[in-house]
């Protein structure tokens, strides 16, 4: 249901023209990600009627435009299928980047799910007169202010690159680019590329690296924790699942370390120290995720990347090491990470902290108060927004279905909400 409004003002005086207000019978989902996907689906599984609103003008915008072409997902397919769905029996333990947007378009089409591409939300807060969301968002054809009951927060921990300020950057006459913006090492071969970061992203573009004859040296700055992606044939994941089934958290960690020395040998010989607290501890308190070895650790053990400490700042044509070292490089790719965004647009500091992460820790930081819901934050990837997906769907679902059964109507509630403009 559509209203058009001529310069409404709400209460905070933001003052919008030739503004579009539309009712949305059912929730508001922010974000067309897998997460958002996966919370949509469990909607129409419920009966529930939604909206979903996505700045780009494709669904799961990351994966599609902002991944390398190497891309294949660190986990066995079984943990990142979506709800009601798994994926095709054909596709390989590890699908690649096109076969998982292949599924997500299936998924999407199976699920009849049509966002509204290419609207970018500038402002979301909850009215307390009404009891109801407002989300402005903007696009090329206008502004639109959606007004709900319920609010999904989408948007997920990757949302915007994170770009650090180094000293000297600026002045570098080299290539700079992040690796959102990295698709493949072929334009490099034969060039000296420093990466920046040696999580999973710059561990596999520095293998991409090599494998298209190019030198990569990556920055270790801090202590990692690398693990084999496979031990004994099983995934790491999986066995570490498997025995926290039985055992405490403290003690997989032990374990997967014990495991992990015999594939991989000591990696601290090569400049990469792990930390003290265990990696499943770790990825719990702090969100830091173990690197899964795909074959990197093969290459800086010959050499072919090299392992090189803190960079202390750049010149034109060289980065100048904390320990003084100096190296001629030709391009620098920041392998440094994403955040999420949620800050810049939702208007809500309870459930929310300024990371843009839900306060509350898994596996209750799905749900907030009035209303409003968050998937996809977990980091626990794609099982961990699965998981949200379903017990958002479930709650709204069970409001839903009662208040069809006492044959109430929101139609007093957008009378409320409309007088408000």
């Amino acid at each position: 249901m559509e209203f058009n409004l001529l310069h409404p003002v709400d209460h905070e005086g933001y003052l919008f023209s030739q503004n579009r207000c539309v009712w949305v019978n059912g929730p508001v989902i922010v974000g067309a990600g897998p997460s958002g996907l996966a919370t949509a689906a469990c909607l129409r599984e419920q009966g529930v009627p939604f909206v979903v609103i996505e700045r780009a003008d494709c669904i799961a915008s990351l994966w599609q435009k902002r991944t390398y072409d190497r891309l294949k997902l660190h986990l066995p397919k079984q943990f990142c299928q979506l709800p009601r769905l798994p994926f095709p029996e054909d596709y390989p333990e590890y699908p690649s980047k096109k076969q998982f947007i292949q599924y997500l378009e299936s998924y999407t089409q199976k699920f009849e799910i049509k966002p509204q591409f290419n609207e970018s939300v500038q402002l979301a807060r909850y009215d307390e007169t009404s009891g109801l969301w407002r989300v402005k968002t903007e696009s090329i054809s206008g502004e639109v202010e959606y007004i709900c009951r319920w609010l999904v927060v989408a948007t997920g921990e990757n949302a915007e690159c994170v770009t650090p300020e180094i000293d000297g950057l600026n002045q570098f006459s080299g290539e700079v680019l992040h690796v959102s913006d990295y698709k493949s090492g072929e334009r490099f071969k034969g060039k000296k590329v420093l990466v920046v970061g040696c999580g999973n992203s710059g561990m596999e573009v520095s293998l991409d690296l090599c494998n298209h004859e190019a030198s990569p040296s990556m920055v270790v700055r801090s202590s990692v924790h690398v693990l084999p992606r496979e031990i004994l044939g099983k995934s790491t994941f999986e066995l570490a699942v498997l025995l926290m089934k039985w055992l405490p958290l403290w003690l997989v960690d032990k374990l997967i370390l014990i495991l992990a020395w015999f594939v991989l040998g000591n990696i601290e010989r090569y400049g990469i120290k792990r930390p003290s607290m265990g990696p499943l501890q770790l990825k719990n308190t702090t969100g830091k995720t173990p690197v899964l070895d795909i074959g990197a650790l093969s290459k800086i053990r010959s050499g072919d990347i090299e392992v090189v400490p803190g960079i202390k700042r750049f010149t034109e044509k060289q980065v100048e090491f904390i320990n003084g070292e100096t190296m001629d490089i030709d391009a620098v790719l920041l392998a440094t990470g994403y955040r999420s965004n949620v800050p810049f647009w939702l208007q809500e500091k309870e459930f929310f902290a300024k990371n843009g992460f839900p306060k509350t820790e898994f596996p209750h930081s799905w749900k907030g108060k009035s209303g409003l819901y968050a998937v996809g934050f977990t980091r626990r990837g794609l099982s961990g927004a699965a998981s949200d997906a379903i017990k958002i769907a479930q709650d709204i679902g069970g409001v839903w279905r009662q208040e069809i059964k006492q044959k109430r109507r929101p139609t007093a509630c957008l009378r409320r909400c409309i007088s408000q403009f």
